[in-house]
């Protein structure tokens, strides 16, 4: 399934076998979730997208084939294919362990080919295992729901969190910070009393609007959703010393507002990415805490429909791609 242009639907090409090179492998698709950051490749809200593009960057896959210089897979592995697809190993950035920021870097289903697909191709270095314990459905959104709010979660410190946006992403860091027993304060659409009752269900301390005030102040807030005016909403309710952490690749502008919401040593920042140790990290956490990810499954064929659910809000937890050889 492919966009050729920004804004239009996916339609499904007929595309040549994709052979994989000296270091790469083949992946023939179990699974792939379908994050956020598709519908900003969809709609043309990320710079230079190489259409047509095949979106999709959390991808669990069976290796099929593999290039003559692989040597960490086995025809047979499963593996996950998330969004960082390549770094250069030799910028300032990558030299500092900071590969996440490398200039040259690509991106699985935006600079590369991604997982809305039967087959894919990927650099073995920048594949993960997946805990075995996970179906290839429920695994799916851990390759970037998990992997970049996990990223989020360790750059909003300890303490009380609330979480704006209860999607993907947030269901899962819900489960994280509540094994690791932190209160969590769910924020959802106004109105939303469906979504507030799952983050609740899952054993938030409290939920409500968006334009509402937790019962106590948050020590760190986090944002999945791409709304620039939540910044301001959020450090409203992080007290002294409190962080505000944005955590997709695209929000909308954010609106003026007093100094006041950011003095007491508050502070607002980014997480751009992820790095392969972040993989292995959060991987290892999955093994060893009970998540449940909550996905609904759709045909690959039916992508553009769980694009429009997702942009609507009408899922519960996270979408998942199938193709037709899986079902």
């Amino acid at each position: 399934m492919r966009v050729h242009a920004a804004g239009t639907a996916l339609r499904a090409d007929q595309v040549p076998l994709p052979e994989p090179g000296a270091r790469e492998v083949r992946v023939r698709v179990l699974a792939c979730g379908v994050c956020r950051t598709d519908l900003h490749v969809t709609d043309g809200e990320l710079p230079d997208v190489p259409y047509p593009v095949t979106p999709g960057h959390e991808i669990v896959g069976r290796v099929e084939r593999v290039g003559s210089d692989v040597s960490r897979l086995r025809v047979g592995d499963r593996v996950g294919v998330p969004w960082l697809g390549w770094t250069c190993g030799v910028c300032d950035y990558c030299r500092a362990g900071l590969e996440n920021l490398c200039e040259r870097a690509r991106f699985t289903g935006y600079t590369l080919q991604g997982g809305y697909a039967e087959l894919v191709v990927a650099d073995e270095r920048y594949c993960c295992q997946v805990p075995a314990q996970y179906s290839d459905a429920a695994a799916a959104p851990l390759l970037c729901a998990g992997l970049i709010g996990f990223r989020a979660y360790r750059a909003a410190g300890g303490g009380t969190l609330g979480l704006y946006g209860f999607g993907a992403a947030a269901h899962l860091l819900a489960q994280v910070a509540r094994a690791e027993g932190r209160k969590v304060f769910a924020f959802t659409r106004p109105g939303d009393r469906i979504a507030q009752q799952f983050a609740l269900d899952l054993g938030a301390a409290w939920a409500g609007g968006s334009d509402e005030t937790p019962p106590e102040p948050l020590d760190a807030a986090i944002l999945f959703a791409p709304v620039g005016a939540l910044v301001p909403a959020a450090l409203a309710c992080v007290r002294k010393g409190g962080r505000v952490v944005c955590a997709g690749i695209h929000m909308s502008d954010l609106p003026s507002f007093p100094y006041r919401l950011l003095w007491g040593e508050r502070s607002i920042r980014s997480v751009a990415n992820l790095t392969r140790a972040d993989a292995e990290e959060f991987m290892r956490l999955a093994a060893s805490v009970h998540l449940d990810p909550q996905v609904e499954v759709f045909p690959l064929e039916r992508a553009n429909e769980a694009l429009r659910r997702l942009r609507v809000g009408e899922l519960r937890g996270a979408a998942v791609l199938v193709p037709s050889h899986e079902r």
